[in-house]
């Protein structure tokens, strides 16, 4: 049975990690290379380095800062924000990272999806999907946002479910499912979004935004049907270490990666 993984989310504007709820109010969290070293000493399975404010900005990301950042990690480091062509993704992986995540930009230019998986292989290509649920529906829908670096961003006319399977078609290995309801919440995921696009999309899921418990990872796994769990508030505050977490959801009964006597 594969692991599910634990991976920590360095959300990074001007250079500094932060966190905030419903992606505004963000306060600071620390020095994204310090952290990235922290986390990967301490047994986390991968990690995600997003550039929080790139496409907002209209800029491009900080490849200095993700160069230092993949120079500390020897698990997988996945990084996004303002990636728009298949050069940039390739700067992203010569600087060290082993996939790119690509949201704003994929939705504007879905060819981009398909132009970097045959590039580099599907295996590498990520879709970050910033959902948000329709008020009153049911059954539930959520519609994809972008920009979300800006001021909860832009609507983008998109199904949240549907635009996860015509990624997927177009060579998407990977989701990051994050809900804007429930992120930074610390009330937990959203356990339908995730179980959704779980059950609609043929490629790993993971499950981001409201993580606050280690009972709320394994909600997401369990109910959600997610492949890995992105977390940030929980891990970048000292709330729980990855050791801590792993150990609640291996007494569950989920499989993970055990965390080395030198890593705990």
């Amino acid at each position: 049975m594969l692991t599910k993984r634990i991976i920590p989310c360095l959300d990074v504007k001007a250079g500094r990690v932060v966190k905030g709820v419903k992606f505004l109010d963000h306060v600071d969290a620390g020095d994204p290379v310090a952290l990235a070293a922290f986390y990967d000493a301490e047994g986390a399975d991968e990690l995600v380095f997003y550039d929080i404010t790139a496409s907002a900005e209209g800029r491009s990301i900080m490849l200095n800062v993700v160069s230092r950042t993949a120079d500390q990690v020897f698990i997988p480091l996945t990084v996004g924000g303002g990636l728009r062509t298949v050069e940039d993704m390739r700067l992203m992986l010569k600087a060290g990272a082993d996939k790119v995540s690509i949201n704003t930009a994929a939705v504007e230019n879905p060819r981009l999806i398909s132009d970097g998986a045959w590039a580099f292989g599907s295996q590498c290509i990520v879709l970050g999907l910033d959902a948000l649920r329709v008020p009153g529906s049911s059954p539930p829908r959520w519609k994809v946002r972008v920009r979300t670096g800006r001021d909860g961003g832009d609507d983008a006319g998109l199904d949240a479910i549907e635009w996860a399977v015509r990624a997927t078609e177009l060579g998407a290995g990977e989701i990051v499912v994050n809900s804007m309801d429930s992120d930074g919440t610390q009330g937990g995921y959203d356990l339908e979004l995730n179980r959704a696009i779980s059950e609609a999309a043929s490629v790993p899921v993971v499950a981001s935004g409201g993580a606050g418990t280690p009972e709320h990872l394994y909600d997401a796994i369990h109910q959600g049907k997610a492949d890995a769990v992105l977390a940030a508030s929980i891990f970048h505050f000292g709330t729980y270490s990855i050791a801590h977490v792993k150990e609640y959801l291996a007494g569950r009964g989920v499989p993970v990666r055990p965390v080395t006597p030198n890593q705990a």
